[in-house]
């Protein structure tokens, strides 16, 4: 239990200074910048997927935080942030390199997610644009009342530690979880030579906790799950993100969809993917 508690610190401190720097960047747009401005950063982001996918593939998770904060007041398009979500390596890199993995595998890895990630985006910002799915603007400092007339740096922490302890409430039971269930007994679950384990492993992808892109990785590494399914997990896996997004954006029905879309683009890539390597 100890454990768990620390590794559960540890994840969340990690967090601390992208979750700060996503605020404090949060305010000084939105109380600083003229409405002129902030109407050109939005005309800017007709490249936003690109750049989104690119930033994701970093492998941290703190850039798909920050990327769901800069999304729920509409600085950047939901397309972005769903390229974000896909491309993210979150711990998945590191772990890949410390077992030693073929760097051409590696590679192919991150290139499949960036490819998907930037594709998914396009595609998504186009519907959106035709089907004005996305109306509501979501006001930080507004809905949360945290009094920002005592200055940007007082209203930035106040957001940083109300989600810092949403986050290490939910990712204290989800260590809890794994910590019990254990890494061997999940990986039995998995059908390694179904078609459809990509509809499992796209599940696993969304867990809001960075351990999920490292299980993902040490189970493709023991060769208990495909390179298909494996690709379908990590589309999905964006850390903690997820969290941030139910945390601070009031629309739960568009949280709803972002979370669908995402699984969906995930899993069925992955499906995709596995009828691809049957046929080759």
């Amino acid at each position: 239990m100890i454990d768990v508690i620390i590794d559960t610190l540890m994840d969340s401190i990690k967090l601390l200074p992208f979750l700060f720097l996503a605020f404090l960047l949060i305010e000084i747009l939105e109380h600083k910048l003229s409405s002129k401005s902030k109407k050109i950063i939005e005309k800017e982001t007709k490249y936003g997927p690109i750049i989104g996918g690119v930033l994701g593939i970093i492998p941290q998770c703190g850039f798909s935080v920050m990327a769901t904060n800069l999304y729920v007041t509409r600085i950047i398009t939901i397309g972005t942030l769903i390229a974000v979500y896909l491309s993210t390596s979150d711990e998945m890199l590191p772990i890949l390199l410390s077992e030693h993995v073929d760097i051409s595998i590696i590679v192919k890895i991150l290139l499949i997610k960036l490819f998907i990630g930037i594709l998914a985006g396009f595609i998504i910002d186009f519907i959106v644009s035709k089907k004005n799915i996305v109306k509501e603007e979501y006001d930080i400092c507004e809905e949360e009342h945290c009094h920002c007339e005592k200055g940007l740096i007082h209203s930035t922490l106040v957001h940083t530690f109300k989600s810092l302890i949403f986050i290490m409430i939910v990712t204290f039971i989800l260590n809890i979880l794994m910590h019990y269930v254990g890494e061997n007994a999940i990986s039995k679950i998995f059908m390694k030579d179904n078609i459809f384990a990509s509809l499992l492993t796209s599940l696993v992808g969304l867990i809001p906790n960075c351990g999920a892109s490292i299980m993902l990785s040490e189970l493709y590494i023991k060769g208990a799950i495909s390179f298909s399914s494996t690709i379908a997990g990590l589309l999905t896996g964006s850390g903690v993100a997820l969290l941030v997004l139910f945390r601070t954006n009031k629309n739960i029905k568009e949280n709803i969809w972002i979370l669908s879309a995402v699984y969906l683009i995930g899993a069925f890539s992955g499906i995709i993917i596995e009828i691809i390597e049957r046929l080759i």
